[in-house]
């Protein structure tokens, strides 16, 4: 049972589509890889299976799309390599924030309260994207080449709370699918749900909000004792 306090001990973020508005860059990329692959751009239910999803889920549909059922490992790191240069090209115009992250962001750090960054996008593009977010507002940084499974598997919030030298059960996750949701779910987290392309089914230790508009540190402590009870 986490003690129970005004703030949590910690908050951990997704980035995309839960702190700035990238699920729109990635479309971008993903249908310019599917050109690449000589096939025409995903339908809607292929593009919102891969919200959310690590690089190996994302290519794996890409390739499904493209009828490639069964690609060589050199290809897919082919692909994989392409797609991440793409992206990065892409994300270095700058990304627009979610409604409320922002100041968000500058509450926990106002106030003290540690902030980790726990995302499934490698290192290299969360390093184009932290120009946007401001490394001063983050105590640790996860990203999801950096750890053994990526979300949904609770390695990455397990990862973030350790950086930050505290106990998952005292921290708030952010999240804005249903992929995040699970992983900092299993990681042991409460959450806080903001859906931006998918719609994300309840769960005992998830708290929905339509924005992050308004949302306090102090907010967050109350959301974490309430599914504490």
């Amino acid at each position: 049972m986490p003690e129970l306090r005004d703030r949590p001990a910690a908050v951990l973020l997704d980035m995309d589509g839960t702190l700035i508005d990238s699920e729109k860059v990635w479309e971008v990329a993903l249908n310019d890889l599917m050109k690449h692959l000589g096939a025409p751009p995903l339908n809607t239910a292929a593009r919102l299976e891969s919200v959310g999803g690590s690089l190996e889920s994302s290519l794996r549909i890409c390739f499904r799309e493209a009828g490639r059922d069964t690609v060589p490992a050199g290809e897919q790191r082919e692909a994989g390599a392409w797609l991440y240069e793409r992206a990065g090209e892409l994300f270095a115009h700058g990304v627009p924030w979610r409604p409320g992250a922002r100041e968000l962001l500058g509450a926990l750090h106002a106030e003290g309260v540690p902030a980790a960054l726990v995302t499934n996008t490698i290192r290299v593009l969360v390093d184009h994207a932290l120009e946007t977010l401001g490394r001063e507002h983050f105590a640790a940084v996860v990203p999801g080449d950096e750890v053994a499974h990526p979300k949904p598997a609770p390695d990455p919030y397990r990862r973030g709370a350790e950086l930050l030298g505290v106990d998952p059960a005292d921290c708030v996750a952010v999240e804005d699918s249903p992929t995040g949701a699970l992983s900092a779910e299993r990681a042991g987290c409460a959450v806080l749900v903001v859906p931006c392309e998918l719609a994300v089914p309840a769960g005992e230790r998830r708290v929905q909000r339509d924005t992050l508009s308004g949302v306090t540190p102090a907010d967050l402590g109350a959301l974490l004792r309430s599914v504490a009870r």
